[in-house]
């Protein structure tokens, strides 16, 4: 249905639960995909269809919160395919069930280091590129509980509300550089078996996928700074 060839797309995350369906996504509809993972070993079963492949990059000790590592993920990528198309930013973790004076610094420092940190990071790195080119997109990756929080989560809460800020300030500030910035807001991700047993309680890391695939072909163009909510029938 959407057609990435030749397109060059960097998955953040993407030997992850969501990031490997949107990297299967990409591969399916042609593109050329980039995936850095931090430990050896780790994409080998998870990517293995794109493993060797000369259309394919995967980049083993990669730290997306590290900008001197993304930085050589970025070269690395224009070195081999000449350009940057797109980045999606799945890279994500969650940690709750504290109240908030039994939360700990290193909880709150790690949930915005990985969740907040990591968007920062590698939408610096990637934009240059895209402005050079005066084309690209990106989309990150939050969550419902970055508009609504609920009881004990308030650090993982407030990690996924800055992906939301800094999406809308990205939108804002490149509007006219032709770069499109938008969010994607799932919820809990389940199996298809999970789902087709009770609809409340999720969506599919493959249904996410294909949201994101969508917002990042040419019949979205038109979507500037959105938070796309992706609940099923949770919410």
């Amino acid at each position: 249905m959407f057609d990435f060839h030749d397109q060059v797309v960097i998955v953040t995350g993407g030997t992850g639960n969501l990031g490997r369906a949107v990297v299967h996504a990409f591969h399916a509809a042609g593109a050329h995909l980039v995936a850095p993972y931090k430990s050896a070993g780790q994409s080998e079963k998870p990517l293995a269809e794109l493993a060797g492949s000369r259309d394919h990059m995967l980049l083993e000790g990669i730290d997306v919160t590290d900008p001197q590592q993304m930085d050589r993920l970025v070269q690395e990528t224009r070195s081999r395919f000449g350009r940057i198309d797109v980045l999606i930013n799945t890279v994500g973790g969650y940690r709750a069930g504290a109240p908030l004076h039994e939360t700990t610094l290193e909880t709150w420092d790690f949930l915005f280091n990985l969740n907040a940190r990591s968007v920062f990071v590698a939408c610096r790195a990637v934009i240059p590129t895209m402005l050079e080119q005066c084309k690209g997109k990106i989309v990150n990756i939050a969550t419902h509980s970055a508009l609504a929080a609920q009881g004990k989560d308030g650090a993982y809460s407030a990690s996924k509300s800055a992906i939301l800020r800094l999406t809308e300030s990205m939108a804002a500030e490149y509007k006219l550089s032709g770069i499109q910035v938008n969010a994607v807001l799932p919820s809990a991700l389940v199996s298809a078996e999970e789902v087709e047993a009770d609809p409340t309680r999720g969506v599919t890391p493959d249904s996410v996928a294909q949201v994101i695939l969508a917002l990042c072909s040419d019949a979205c163009q038109i979507i500037q700074g959105a938070i796309i909510p992706a609940y099923g029938g949770r919410f």
